[in-house]
Order: C-alpha cells, then sequence, then structure tokens
C-alpha cells in the first residue's frame, strides 16, 4: 500500500468517526396526550408510563412547554420546520390537504445533507399529494399513513385511498396486528438496520387520539367509572410499551448516550378521548394552557444532567434549532425558533423568548409575554398570570389596561407578518378518520 493511500484510508476512517460523534435524533410525537397523563408530572393516580418516564430520569423535562398550535397538524409542521407555521399559511387541521408548502425545507433535509439516515414512521398529517409526501420531504424511508387525523387502530387493510391506507414507503400494503404496536416494531427495525450510521427517525404515534380502540383484555385492567378513560388509558399503555421497546433496542445497542430524544405531544389533550390535562384549563382547540401546554422531553444521556426540571417557557419551533446546534448543522435562514441547548446544560442566562404566540385562524388567539399572558375568543379578552394562576381563573384585563394594551401591540405586529390560509375553504378534518370508518362499517353492513 502506498503512502498517499495509506493517508486516504486514515483520512476516511477519521471522518467516519468524526461523523460517528454525532448525535441520533429521535422525536417522538404522542397525538392528543393530555398534560396529566403522564406519571413524570402531576398526574391523577390511575396513570403509568414507565417508559416515558425514563425520557424524564434521563434529561431535562420542561413544566413549560407548549405546542405551536391546538391543533395537530401545524404543530408537526413547527417541529419539523423551526419556525410558526402561520408565516407560511399553516394555521389548522384542514391545512394539512393542501400540505406543507413545498418552499419549507424541513428538519429531514437539514439532516439528511448531513449524512443522516432519515426516517418517519407513523401519522403525516402533512400532505397528501405526491409533492408533500414524506419521501419528497427528505426522509428516506415511510411506514405509516398520510391522512387525514385518525386511523383504525385494527383495520389495518388497505382502504382504496391513499390517505387513509397503511403505506410502506409509496406503496399500500395490508397489515393486521395493532397499529400502536406496529409503529413501534418499525421502529425498532429502523434503528437496527441504521445502527452503524447518525439516523434522525421520526416517529409519529397517533394514539391516544380518537377513534377509541385498544385490546378488550387491556382496556378491562382499568376501571375509572369512564368506559372511555379506561380505553384511553388501554391505549396510552400500549404506546408507552412500544416507547420502551424502542429504548430498550437503543440501549442494548449502546446508542443511548449517543441519542438525542424527544417526546412531546402534538397539542393539549382532547375532551374527546378522556385526557386528563391536569391543573390546566380546557382542552385541544382551546388557546387556554390545557389546549397548548403539553408533554416535553428531552433527553440525552451523553450530554445532559438526568432528572433536569426547566421551567423555560419553550415552544415547538425551537426543536429545529436546537437539533441543527447539536449536530453541528446550519440552520436555513428565516427561522424562529431558538436553540435549547443553553438551557439543556443549565448555561441559559436569560429568557429564550420574549413572546410566544397562537392563532389558529379561528379567532381564538393567544400571547405569551414573561407570565402575562392574553387570550382572545372571537374579541372576548382575558389577561392571565401565569405564574400565579395556572388554572387561568382570573382574568385581570379591567385592572391591568396597558398589559393589555403593550401585548394586543405585540399580537398584532407578530401577525402583520403572517401568510393567508394556505387551506381556506377546506372542511375541518380532525374526524376524518372516525368518518371514512363509519362509512367502512355501513358498507360492511350493507353487504
Amino acid at each position: 500500500m502506498t503512502r498517499r493511500t495509506c493517508l486516504q484510508t486514515l483520512a476516511t476512517g477519521l471522518g467516519l468517526a468524526a461523523q460517528k460523534k454525532k448525535p441520533n435524533v429521535l422525536i417522538l410525537v404522542s397525538d392528543d396526550q393530555g398534560y396529566g397523563d403522564l406519571s413524570s408530572y402531576e398526574h391523577p393516580k390511575e396513570v403509568r408510563t414507565p417508559q416515558m418516564d425514563r425520557l424524564a430520569a434521563r434529561g431535562v423535562r420542561f413544566t413549560q412547554g407548549y405546542a405551536n398550535a391546538y391543533v395537530c397538524a401545524p404543530s408537526r409542521a413547527a417541529i419539523l420546520t423551526g419556525t410558526y407555521p402561520q408565516r407560511y399559511g399553516f394555521y389548522t387541521a384542514s391545512d394539512s390537504r393542501v400540505g406543507l408548502p413545498i418552499t419549507q425545507s424541513t428538519l429531514a433535509d437539514l439532516l439528511k445533507k448531513e449524512g443522516y439516515a432519515t426516517g418517519a414512521i407513523g401519522k403525516w398529517h402533512l400532505g397528501l399529494d405526491a409533492p408533500f409526501h414524506p419521501m419528497k420531504r427528505g426522509f428516506d424511508e415511510f411506514y405509516g399513513f398520510l391522512g387525514h387525523g385518525a386511523h383504525d387502530y385494527f383495520d389495518l387493510k388497505p382502504t382504496g385511498q391513499l390517505y387513509n391506507s397503511i403505506l410502506r414507503n409509496q406503496t399500500p400494503i395490508e397489515e393486521t396486528g395493532y397499529l400502536t404496536d406496529n409503529l413501534g416494531r418499525e421502529a425498532v427495525d429502523f434503528i437496527g438496520r441504521h445502527a452503524q450510521q447518525p439516523f434522525f427517525l421520526y416517529l409519529a404515534f397517533n394514539a391516544v387520539h380518537a377513534p377509541m380502540q385498544a385490546p378488550e383484555d387491556l382496556i378491562k385492567k382499568y376501571d375509572t367509572g369512564d368506559p372511555k378513560r379506561n380505553t384511553l388509558l388501554a391505549m396510552l399503555e400500549r404506546e408507552n410499551d412500544a416507547i420502551g421497546k424502542v429504548l430498550d433496542e437503543l440501549d442494548r445497542r449502546k446508542l443511548s448516550q449517543d441519542t438525542l430524544i424527544v417526546f412531546v405531544s402534538d397539542n393539549g389533550g382532547a375532551r374527546a378521548n378522556s385526557s386528563n390535562n391536569g391543573p390546566l384549563r380546557d382542552y385541544k382547540q382551546s388557546v387556554y394552557e390545557g389546549g397548548i401546554r403539553v408533554p416535553f422531553l428531552i433527553s440525552w444521556p451523553g450530554r445532559l444532567k438526568p432528572k433536569t426540571v426547566s421551567d423555560e417557557p419553550v415552544i415547538f419551533a425551537d426543536l429545529m434549532p436546537t437539533i441543527a446546534a447539536a449536530v453541528g448543522a446550519a440552520m436555513p435562514a428565516g427561522r424562529e425558533g431558538k436553540n435549547l441547548l443553553p438551557v439543556l446544560l443549565g448555561q441559559s442566562k436569560g429568557p429564550v423568548h420574549d413572546s410566544l404566540y397562537w392563532d389558529g385562524a379561528e379567532q381564538r388567539t393567544a400571547i405569551r409575554s414573561g407570565p402575562w399572558k392574553l387570550v382572545s375568543n372571537r374579541g372576548q379578552i382575558e389577561l392571565f398570570h401565569l405564574q400565579q394562576d395556572v388554572s387561568e381563573k382570573v382574568n385581570l384585563a379591567a385592572q391591568k389596561p396597558e398589559i393589555v394594551a403593550e401585548l394586543t401591540q405585540k399580537f398584532d405586529t407578530w401577525s402583520k407578518a403572517n401568510a393567508p390560509r394556505i387551506g381556506k375553504g377546506a372542511a375541518n378534518d380532525e374526524d376524518e378518520g372516525g368518518a371514512a370508518r363509519k362509512k367502512r362499517d355501513a358498507r360492511k353492513k350493507a353487504k
């Protein structure tokens, strides 16, 4: 072997070693899971999520972590784009019928350029047509369903409609079993196949979103007095188990120390599925805290102090810049999320955000600035001091008109930079899966 060949071999080896130092990235998204439905948060006695709690034990638990929206599709868009989805006209669930604009590069695009294997598993809900497919948005692989908001957990046969069929990459497949279990299985397989290179896995569960379905023997394990709540707890247990299998696979392959893991719920817990939001007011589809404050965990055992609790207000748009900083990648211009590494490492010297904003294009808006939160519900103005009143019981708008005026001006300035809705006029699709299921059931009965 010549000296030049030896040097080339050495350089290649050093390059691979340097590449391996980049952390793997795993984003776990739960669907409609309440703030009180995770046992590392304030929770009722029937809630037990030991596998999710492993993440809190291995990293940072945020007590004031927020979704960018009170419904799922725009929140998921914020995770993958690192900015407010309103900036590109993605306000609510039905905007997913149009799709995440192709002008927006994604976290998967960024990490793929950094040499990562990229995979999306589970619920997509960011576009139905070919240009918006996950494999056109930076992901090498896809297993799951494109939309709309829900999917049957047991009936996994092709439906004749591409959006509601289970796809492997771009092909509908006939599956059996329980969907949550299958998503965990596919995640374990992805990790095993890509264990020798940096990988990014976006594992987006549809549990515990309706339809409320779980194995009957597991439902019988719970006795809360509310049948729907019993089913939710069974669904949550299976999701928790699936996450446990993924974490076990990382441990088995000695990858846990080098894997940055995010766990969030895509919006506040839903009233329709009997979620528990702890001390927070209201539910999904609301700009009160119960609609937007969510379980928010970041684990990175090789870097973060275990069992850390942060009260810093943070939001989904912060995830992309945080991950970019962790892997040493440059963020695309114009993204408004903030790098949370200083917070995660205990090095932050001030608030991450001056203000946080919500607007679902339904005359329900909110702004949070410091401890103050201004809410507008179809023009009805309320002001809350969240440090003193996390349950938003005491409206201080009449006593603090100067703060109302200040926050109103801030919100108006922010909203002027937002784009018009891309899906204006589209029907709300949150229950599209349920509607499709009812049609299939009716057809079966007719036969």
